[in-house]
């Protein structure tokens, strides 16, 4: 019999089920470990890279910064386009620019194109990074659930950086350095088929411009500064090859300062940094960050070019390093209420300066006790204690609304003081060490001045803490950062 008319026949379609909780963490946490883990991970890679590819000393430390810069940079763009995009979109165009850049990386042939697929991986990262945290907050109800999930969110991306040296030693040992990117091929895959299939989209209240110039300005400006601190090593700090560049980042850097001063909605906002302990925490991060960021590339080199680790054995020695970031970060909570967040703060600085001039005491034919574990240990558990109650400064004297942008503003004043830093620090070690093909004693020596230098700029930083943090404690908790 014939249905009646105007009835569909169709098969209704059962309406989408809402993914479990766990399930959306997951895939959250998948992209936050990716992001954190590639910070890290292509140190123990940085001698094969250079034999294969042919790199020079500065190219190294590009293999690093590219990828650092681009991210500082972009970071707080990445941010803001999720509030006006949707962060799932920007989490799925995140991921898979930095999943096509790691195959690019992987299968480089030529040093620029190894560098060129490590800016964009940096790009891709900035655009994923802020959105893990946004997707996740917004599918977990306040509370203690939200608490639980954001601990895993943090617990996750501090142990991608820790785990970055032990995975690439044993990707590098066991495959080759190609490795360190192309694994985050298929991993990358996986994790966008699972955001298609169980995320959904949320997007922020205001409807605010995507400031575009500024980010443009900030990236290029550390860049071009950053190449041209790497030009003093070859050329000297007063060649025309040096100076036109130093001198076209410091004004790309104050053409950004007046174009933030202008716009409708800054990436920026300066009127926060006329906030003491805005401004002073996010310099004393900028400052210790200098240091503190180069700490992984210096062992990494030692410990392979000098005393003959394994890739592998590289990343198994600095394991009890990246540990103990994560125990100063976990520690750090406990001392605020007792000690105050600036006491806090100069006590992780001072502890981590004492294993930069513990570590500048290397010989060419150190053991690892004396040589790697303690120091390290030393500097990375200091680095741990210090960044909680800086973030926490930070955020104390900003408005709640505020919160989420000075958290990030924080983690981009690291990242840029990490890459400034490292470009400086490279250039102090060449120049000490006499050229790419030292001898192991001569490489030590460079090494050592680089710690050297290391503790004297953190010394520096605590007496900036001491003189200029707010003395009071912290009226709120910091959001959750990244320490690794």
């Amino acid at each position: 019999m014939l249905e009646a008319s105007g009835t569909s026949t169709a098969p209704r379609i059962a309406p989408r089920r809402t993914p479990p909780t766990w399930l959306v963490v997951s895939i959250a946490c998948a992209g936050q470990f990716l992001v954190v883990l590639d910070v890290s991970v292509v140190n123990v890679a940085l001698p094969s890279m250079r034999t294969d590819l042919g790199l020079s000393a500065q190219g190294l430390q590009w293999v690093v910064n590219a990828y650092a810069i681009a991210f500082a940079g972009f970071m707080l763009l990445g941010g803001r386009a999720g509030d006006l995009y949707g962060r799932k979109r920007m989490f799925l165009v995140g991921l898979g620019l930095f999943t096509l850049a790691s195959l690019g990386g992987g299968l480089a042939q030529e040093g620029w194109q190894l560098l060129l697929a490590r800016a964009v991986q940096g790009l891709g990262a900035a655009v994923l990074a802020p959105s893990t945290l946004t997707l996740l907050t917004a599918a977990v109800p306040e509370g203690a659930a939200r608490a639980r999930a954001i601990a895993t969110w943090t617990a996750v991306g501090a142990g991608g950086g820790a785990a970055g040296g032990l995975v690439g030693g044993v990707l590098v040992d066991g495959l080759s350095w190609r490795w360190v990117l192309l694994i985050n091929v298929p991993v990358g895959a996986v994790v966008l088929a699972g955001a298609v299939l169980w995320l959904a989209e949320s997007r922020g209240g205001l409807r605010r411009r995507l400031d575009l110039p500024g980010a443009l300005l900030v990236t290029a400006g550390l860049a071009t500064l950053a190449y041209g601190i790497s030009q003093t090593e070859s050329e000297g700090w007063a060649a025309t090859e040096a100076l036109v560049p130093l001198a076209a980042g410091l004004a790309l850097l104050v053409l950004f300062l007046l174009v933030e001063a202008r716009t409708a909605s800054p990436l920026m906002p300066l009127g926060l940094l006329r906030l003491r302990s805005v401004a002073s925490a996010n310099v004393a991060m900028l400052v210790s960050g200098s240091s503190m960021f180069s700490m992984w590339f210096f062992m990494t080199l030692y410990a392979q070019n000098v005393l003959g680790y394994s890739p592998l054995e590289a990343g198994l020695a600095l394991v009890p390093s990246s540990l103990a970031v994560i125990l100063g970060s976990k520690a750090a909570p406990r001392f605020l209420p007792v000690l105050g967040a600036r006491n806090v703060a100069v006590l992780g600085t001072l502890v981590a300066a004492a294993g930069f001039g513990w570590q500048s005491t290397m010989t060419a034919d150190g053991g690892y006790l004396p040589a790697i574990m303690i120091p390290g240990v030393l500097m990375m558990l200091g680095a741990g204690l210090a960044a909680t109650p800086l973030a926490s400064l930070a955020i104390s004297g900003a408005a709640p609304g505020d919160a989420g942008l000075v958290s990030g503003l924080i983690n981009t004043s690291r990242t840029m003081g990490g890459s400034l830093g490292l470009a400086v620090m490279s250039t102090i070690a060449a120049s000490r060490a006499g050229g790419e093909d030292a001898d192991p004693v001569a490489l030590t020596d460079g090494y050592a001045l680089v710690f050297r230098t290391g503790a004297a700029v953190l010394l520096t930083a605590a007496v900036l803490m001491w003189a200029w943090l707010p003395p009071g404690r912290p009226t709120s908790e910091p959001k959750a950062h990244n320490t690794a």
